[in-house]
């Protein structure tokens, strides 16, 4: 058995072996619980958005926004404001005229205008429109008065104070704007008045802004000594009468008081009736005492007889009875007599 004590055990030569298949067959064959190599790389791979669990939530949660939006989108409504002149556009769920004009920060007064009115409701697409008021003295006729308008041109007012027309004339262009600070506008609107001298009465229409305005649309031309009245300088008001008496020419020569003592007065009814302006055709003939032209003239009379008063007339009588000599029969056969009575 000796043998069998002393001898090296073999196993270990064949156990090399063994121990050598063994390892490899370790090698080879996977641990318990081990994660396989391409499971690792899966694991560490990130998962596809779509394939998580939170993506249908996430998408649920922006549809629900989207939704939201165009849904507020319909609902809200579009209102254009227009203040004075000046537009914008406001979107919103509110449809009353006040909180609207509230929230887009315009301010308005009791004199201002607000269309629709303060307590109404717009639609959508719809308009606001504010016009601030702003004050205008008007001067009209020469009365001066004080106004408010939310006019936005001097034309747009006056057609609010319905003073317009060809026969309105204004102190400023139709188009001129009216800023907040106001402004101040003269008008003349068309007036009746009548033109008085000794030989005529004339009725005109005029826009004038004094009597001597109209004595000018009228081509009068005043001289040396004319008196006018009202003043030239008067405003003339409808149904005015401007009178003019023109300045007599001078009485170079006296008149005896024997010739001043006649009966100029009965020999003027005779002739025409006592009418300063009187006339004959059939001459002609002009005036009290129915001068002939040329006659007139000799004496020293300008223009007609009948332009002028009855003073001036009876005075250029007395001159021509003065020159004649009293022969009266030449100038007055029929009512010459008249004079003694």
């Amino acid at each position: 058995m000796p043998g069998a004590l002393g001898a090296p055990h073999i196993a270990g030569a064949t156990g090399a072996a063994g121990i050598a298949g063994t390892a490899g067959a370790l090698a080879a064959a996977p641990a318990a619980g081990a994660v396989p190599a391409d499971a690792d790389l899966d694991a560490r791979r990130p998962r596809p958005m779509w394939r998580s669990p939170w993506a249908a939530v996430v998408y649920a949660a922006v549809a629900g926004v989207a939704v939201g939006i165009f849904g507020g989108m319909k609902l809200s409504k579009e209102i254009s404001i227009e203040v004075d002149g000046h537009h914008s556009v406001l979107r919103s769920f509110n449809s009353n005229v006040s909180n609207l004009l509230s929230a887009a920060g315009i301010t308005y007064g009791p004199k201002d205008s607000i269309t629709p009115a303060i307590g109404s409701s717009v639609a959508d697409n719809g308009i606001i429109v504010v016009r601030h008021a702003r004050p205008i003295t008007l001067i009209v006729d020469g009365k001066k008065e004080e106004r408010w308008t939310t006019a936005l041109s001097v034309g747009e007012a006056l057609r609010q104070f319905r003073l317009t027309g060809h026969s309105v004339k204004v102190s400023l262009p139709a188009a001129r704007p009216i800023p907040m600070s106001g402004l101040s506008l003269t008008i003349r609107t068309e007036r009746t008045i009548t033109l008085a001298t000794a030989r005529k009465r004339l009725k005109a229409k005029t826009t004038a802004e004094t009597v001597r305005g109209v004595l000018a649309q009228a081509h009068i031309k005043l001289h040396k000594g004319d008196q006018v009245s009202p003043s030239l300088d008067t405003f003339p008001t409808d149904g005015t009468v401007i009178r003019i008496m023109r300045a007599l020419p001078p009485h170079t020569i006296p008149i005896s008081p024997s010739v001043a003592a006649l009966n100029w007065a009965a020999l003027a009814d005779c002739e025409s009736h006592g009418n300063p302006r009187s006339l004959n055709r059939n001459g002609p003939y002009y005036g009290l005492y129915q001068f002939s032209l040329s006659m007139w003239q000799n004496v020293g009379g300008t223009r007609t007889p009948i332009d002028w008063p009855a003073a001036e007339q009876t005075y250029r009588a007395q001159l021509l009875y003065q020159r004649v000599q009293g022969r009266w029969r030449g100038q007055w056969p029929s009512c010459g007599g008249r004079l003694f009575s």
